[in-house]
C-alpha cells in the first residue's frame, strides 16, 4: 500500500477511534488483497478498486481453499476497510459489501432486471443501515435472527407498511440463500422467519364505460402523438402487458398474421400473447401517422415499437406519464393507476369465460397464487350465474 495512502487511512481511522490493533487488521486484509492481485495480474490501486475486483479476489481465495473461519474473518475486515475507503472518500461506495456481490448475481447470473437487482439492493441498504446506527454493525457475515427482529420491531414502530416489511424480509433471506451458497454461511437463520399475511387487496380494474373514457380520451385532436397514445392504450388493454415490457416492445416481437406478440417478461421470461382487431388498428394507424414520420424527421434508426417526440425509444416513465395524462383528461375520475390496465385485461378474461390458467400464461405470472387474486367477478356476474344454475333461484321452483 502506498504511503500516502496507509498515512491518510490512518489519520481516518484514528478520527473514528479505531484501536491500533484494529488498524493492523485491517491493513493486513488490504495487504492480503494487493498480494493476491499482484500473484495473478496487476492491482488496480484503491481509488480504482471496484465490486467486480472483490469479486475475482473472492473467487481466487475460495479457489485457494482458504479455511471458512479465515476467509469469513478476512471477508469482515475488508467490509470495515472498505467503509474506511469510502469514509475518506477514496472510493464512492464499499468495494467489499457482500450486498454488491449480490447485485452482480442477481443481474449477470439470475438476469433480473436493473430495476428489481436495484430494490432488493436498497431493501439491504436500509438494513445495513438501521443496524449501524444501533451499533450493531459487524459485517453481513455476523447477522443474525435476532438482530432482524430488531429491525422489524422497528419497522413496526415507524408503521411502515406490511407489504414493504415482508418485501424486506424477502430480500434479506434470499441473500444469505446466495451467501449459502457461496459458503460463506453456514446457514440462513432467516428462512423460518415469516409475517402473519393480511388478506390482498383485491386488485382494482376499469369498467368497460371507463375505458371507452379513456379510449375518448387517447384520442385527442387527432395529431400525431395521439395515434401514439391510442396504440399505447389499446395494446396495454389487449394484451395485459406490464408498463416496462410495453416500453422494451420491438416491431420484430408482433407476428402480423397470427396476431401474436413476443413479450420479453420478467426473469428474461418469454410469453406469446395474442392481440385483436382493435389493437391491431390502433398499432398500424400510429405506425403510419406518427412513427415513420417522427423517425424520418429526427433521423431515428432502431426497432423500438414506440417512441417519444423526438424518435428514441419511449421509456416506462414515458409510457406511465402519457397514460397518466390520458386519464386526468378522461372523464373517469377516481384514484386511478396505469396497472389498472393490466388488472381490466385479467378480470375481463374471467369474466368472459377464461380459465384461470390460461389468464396466468397471458399474464406471465410464474405463480398461479398470484393470478388467483383476480378470480373475484362482478355483482352482475354472480347474480346471474346464481340465477342461471342454482335450482330455486326462481319464483318457478317455489313449492306448490
Amino acid at each position: 500500500m502506498q504511503d500516502q495512502v496507509r498515512q491518510d487511512l490512518a489519520a481516518m481511522m484514528a478520527k473514528e477511534e479505531m484501536y491500533q490493533t484494529q488498524q493492523q487488521t485491517l491493513f493486513a486484509a488490504a495487504a492480503r488483497v494487493e498480494q493476491t492481485f499482484a500473484q495473478t495480474t496487476s492491482f488496480p490501486g484503491w481509488s480504482q478498486f471496484t465490486s467486480n475486483d472483490f469479486a475475482a479476489f473472492l473467487s481466487l481465495e475460495q479457489q485457494a481453499g482458504k479455511q471458512a473461519t479465515e476467509l469469513r474473518n478476512l471477508l469482515t475486515s475488508l467490509d470495515q476497510f472498505g467503509g474506511v475507503l469510502q469514509d475518506a472518500q477514496i472510493t464512492a461506495d464499499n468495494p467489499f459489501d457482500l450486498a454488491n456481490l449480490f447485485m452482480i448475481y442477481l443481474t449477470s447470473e439470475r438476469q433480473l432486471s436493473q430495476a428489481t437487482s436495484t430494490g432488493y439492493h436498497n431493501d439491504l441498504k436500509m438494513i445495513r443501515q438501521f443496524l449501524e446506527e444501533q451499533g450493531e454493525w459487524q459485517g453481513w457475515l455476523t447477522v443474525d435472527r435476532l438482530d432482524m427482529e430488531r429491525y422489524l420491531a422497528h419497522q413496526n414502530q415507524l408503521h411502515r407498511a406490511r407489504t414493504t416489511i415482508s418485501r424486506e424480509l424477502a430480500s434479506l433471506r434470499n441473500f444469505f440463500d446466495f451467501l449459502l451458497s457461496n459458503h460463506l454461511v453456514d446457514d440462513n437463520p432467516f428462512t423460518e422467519i415469516h409475517l402473519k399475511t393480511h388478506p390482498r387487496d383485491l386488485p382494482r380494474y376499469f369498467y368497460e364505460p371507463e375505458m371507452k373514457a379513456l379510449f375518448k380520451a387517447a384520442d385527442g385532436q387527432g395529431r400525431p402523438l395521439d395515434f401514439r397514445n391510442r396504440a399505447i392504450l389499446e395494446l396495454l388493454y389487449a394484451t395485459g402487458m406490464r408498463v416496462s415490457e410495453c416500453s422494451s416492445l420491438k416491431q420484430e416481437q408482433i407476428n402480423w398474421d397470427l396476431s401474436l406478440i413476443l413479450i420479453h417478461g420478467k426473469g428474461d421470461k418469454e410469453r406469446y400473447v395474442p392481440f385483436g382487431q382493435y389493437a391491431k388498428k390502433a398499432v398500424k394507424n400510429y405506425l403510419t401517422n406518427c412513427r415513420t414520420p417522427l423517425m424520418a424527421k429526427y433521423g431515428q434508426h432502431h426497432d423500438f415499437l414506440f417512441i417519444n417526440h423526438y424518435g428514441k425509444p419511449i421509456t416506462s416513465t414515458g409510457i406511465e406519464y402519457i397514460l397518466n395524462r390520458v386519464i386526468q383528461v378522461s372523464s373517469v375520475n377516481s384514484d386511478i393507476h396505469p396497472h389498472m390496465l393490466r388488472h381490466s385485461f385479467a378480470t375481463a378474461m374471467l369474466d368472459n369465460g377464461a380459465d384461470i390458467r390460461t389468464v396466468q400464461e397471458l399474464l406471465g405470472h410464474a405463480s398461479l397464487s398470484t393470478t388467483q387474486i383476480y378470480t373475484h367477478v362482478t355483482r352482475e356476474n354472480l347474480q346471474k350465474s346464481y340465477e342461471k344454475y342454482f335450482p330455486r333461484a326462481k319464483n318457478d321452483h317455489e313449492d306448490k
